[in-house]
């Protein structure tokens, strides 16, 4: 679709021109305020326009505002100090990106480089970037990684996926475990791309049984192949901790970041790994990013993670999360349309069951948005809801009463 001259995929299908941000709340063109169930896609974390952050940048740009990739600007060198102190012990060397696309990039070559493998495992419907090898990871069709020799190295598996609580959690693990021990076995797998026991991309939220990143772990220790953990989504407090990985206590090999890390307010993305990988691998990865942690990035990004800190935000998301999950499953309970609904801190997802035509799910976005209620949706069957984790639970509530209503009133 083309509008106002820029193409905007079926996906992200044009809806508004935002005129004013502010917290919980966005307004269009013409003033109508929306409560925001997106934090545009897990990036306005603090909420929009945050004043500290905003303060950030200004003093910033009164500085400096571009450090070429031979230099170095002191913005830069706290922030990538704060960031490690912020991270597992061992995980202390940095690639400077400007996107969770470039650093998934970065993150791809560093682990070839490191182990001299070239097959790379992500998990089918799942979304790590728009470059080619990127979407290779989750995105792209099984018929297209047949077809195209570019993409014989990447091989995708299903993501094991919690959808009632009579599942067998355990037998699920056990067979998901299996599965990847019979591809790393071989010992020809650079490394295994996933987030932290939820998909966030695509708006699928899809829930892996407890154990899924320590099982992960595990094999790849035994068999030499390097986990790569994408914390693009899952980051900066939204899923009840600072960083995914706490969920479970594991630590890759490397690690990846953007959206949160600056609330929007610059552009800037992160690939972190250890010492022993970086020093062996940096020669043959080239990690070259022109506009890469600019220092007016750096500096919102390193008042991003002080507030994160400071406040104890992962905290917050992991109250507001289960109680807007709770809430959800309470008041949906008997809507048969609504298949299970699952979450993990302040991202939970609305399972609807398939149908033909317009989908259910893209008539209950249209229509909460006439009523004040700005919303995202997969095009198929899922409703992903990523409020701010600053939302006052008064906004809140307002924010499902009217979803809730929607959905029921929606045929």
């Amino acid at each position: 679709m083309l509008k106002n001259k820029i193409i905007y995929e079926p996906f992200s299908d044009w809806r508004l021109t935002i005129s004013k941000a502010q917290g919980s709340f966005l307004w269009d063109q013409v003033g109508n305020k929306f409560i925001d169930f997106t934090s545009g896609w897990n990036v306005t974390n603090l909420g929009w326009n945050h004043p500290e952050l905003r303060k950030a940048l200004i003093r910033q740009v009164k500085m400096n505002a571009y450090a070429p990739m031979w230099t170095s600007d002191p913005i830069q060198e706290q922030y990538a100090n704060a960031l490690v102190q912020s991270l597992p012990k061992g995980l202390c060397a940095i690639g400077r990106a400007t996107s969770g696309t470039e650093a998934n990039e970065e993150a791809i070559k560093v682990a070839k480089a490191y182990t001299g493998r070239r097959k790379m495992v992500g998990f089918a419907r799942t979304y790590h970037g728009q470059s080619s090898f990127t979407l290779a990871l989750g995105y792209l069709s099984e018929k297209d990684l047949r077809q195209d020799p570019m993409y014989q190295n990447f091989i995708q598996i299903e993501f094991p996926t919690i959808t009632n609580e009579q599942q067998n959690e355990k037998e699920l693990l056990k067979d998901f475990s299996e599965q990847l021990e019979g591809i790393l076995c071989k010992s020809d797998v650079a490394a295994i791309i996933t987030e932290a026991g939820i998909i966030t991309g695509w708006g699928s939220a899809r829930i892996a049984p407890k154990g899924f990143l320590q099982t992960i772990r595990k094999l790849t220790k035994k068999y030499g192949t390097i986990l790569i953990l994408d914390e693009v989504g899952t980051g900066f407090s939204r899923c009840g901790e600072l960083y995914g990985m706490h969920l479970e206590g594991v630590i890759p090999d490397i690690v990846t970041f953007a959206k949160g890390s600056t609330n929007g307010a610059a552009v800037l993305g992160t690939m972190v790994t250890t010492k022993e990988i970086a020093e062996k691998s940096f020669e043959k990865a080239t990690l070259i990013s022109t506009f890469g942690w600019t220092p007016i990035a750096c500096a919102v990004g390193l008042r991003t993670l002080q507030l994160h800190l400071e406040l104890k935000l992962w905290e917050r998301a992991a109250q507001e999360g289960s109680y807007l999950l709770k809430t959800l499953q309470a008041t949906l309970n008997n809507d048969n349309r609504v298949t299970y609904i699952a979450g993990k801190g302040m991202i939970v997802g609305v399972h609807f069951t398939l149908s033909s035509g317009n989908p259910l799910v893209t008539k209950i976005v249209d229509q909460a948005q006439k009523i004040g209620l700005h919303l995202v949706c997969d095009q198929d069957a899922t409703i992903q809801l990523m409020p701010p984790l600053t939302i006052p639970r008064s906004v809140l509530n307002k924010g499902i009463d009217i979803f809730t209503s929607v959905i029921k009133s929606t045929k």
